[in-house]
């Protein structure tokens, strides 16, 4: 917050990216830093791909998390709509698609399935970069530096608490957006139904409420996002049933 305050251009813009590296630093002087991984990692190695496996019942047990993160990935382009000050609901799908095909693909090799991340609006609402080329250059960068298992373990290493700083502050961020779309879509917080939603979905998403299911476990996030989307229909159809909606 400070960088970001007293600095004007390109250090202004990469605010969040240099507090991260300032907490880094005065970490390692204070001993907080574990650099064994770092000094055990290779420069270079591929990364290890593995074939896909096909479990029925994980199958099954993931599709409604499909649903809430396709819900979680439309709340983030409104999100970027928002910031922009564009109507983006005719990419709608071409976010879904590519998140698919992303998905897919990481599969295909024995990676973790992608989603998009607040994480990143967050750094777009910081950076004020909205240009999908920079976006395509962190991608490629992204592939050329998963062949240096240094450069994963210096991430890795990152302290908790530079981390949890920069964390606040992104994902504050997307809590005021959400708040922005909020007000400009003129939500009814007087009716019962939105207010105990919004509130509930707020606290699970804020306090990372998980479940976990066998050897599944599923975060705050997703949760929220469940409790958003199924719960505002189911309350809001017995409200309108009964007549008792406002």
């Amino acid at each position: 917050a400070l960088i970001s305050a007293f600095s004007r251009g390109f250090l202004g813009r990469i605010a969040i990216f240099a507090g991260l590296v300032v907490g880094y630093v005065v970490a390692m002087l204070m001993g907080d830093v574990n650099t064994d991984g770092i000094s055990a990692a290779k420069w270079i190695a591929m990364p290890t791909f593995t074939s896909p496996t096909f479990n029925m019942s994980a199958i099954v047990l993931f599709l409604p998390v499909v649903l809430v993160l396709i819900a979680e990935n439309v709340g983030h382009v409104k999100a970027v709509s928002a910031m922009t000050g564009k109507n983006l609901d005719d990419q709608m799908g071409n976010a879904l698609f590519a998140d698919g095909l992303a998905t897919t693909l990481a599969g295909a090799g024995g990676g973790s399935g992608t989603t998009t991340y607040a994480e990143n609006i967050g750094v777009m609402a910081a950076t004020r970069v909205y240009s999908t080329a920079a976006y395509w250059i962190a991608g490629l960068g992204a592939i050329v530096l998963s062949i240096c298992p240094k450069f994963g373990a210096v991430l890795s290493a990152t302290p908790v608490g530079a981390l949890g700083g920069v964390g606040v502050g992104l994902f504050g961020m997307i809590g005021v957006l959400g708040a922005r779309i909020w007000i400009e879509g003129r939500v009814n917080f007087s009716d019962p139904t939105n207010l105990i939603i919004a509130a509930s979905a707020l606290i699970i998403g804020i306090a990372d409420m998980s479940w976990t299911s066998g050897n599944f476990t599923f975060n705050g996030i997703i949760n929220a996002t469940l409790v958003a989307v199924v719960g505002y229909r189911v309350l809001s159809t017995i409200a309108k049933s009964r007549g008792t909606n406002h």
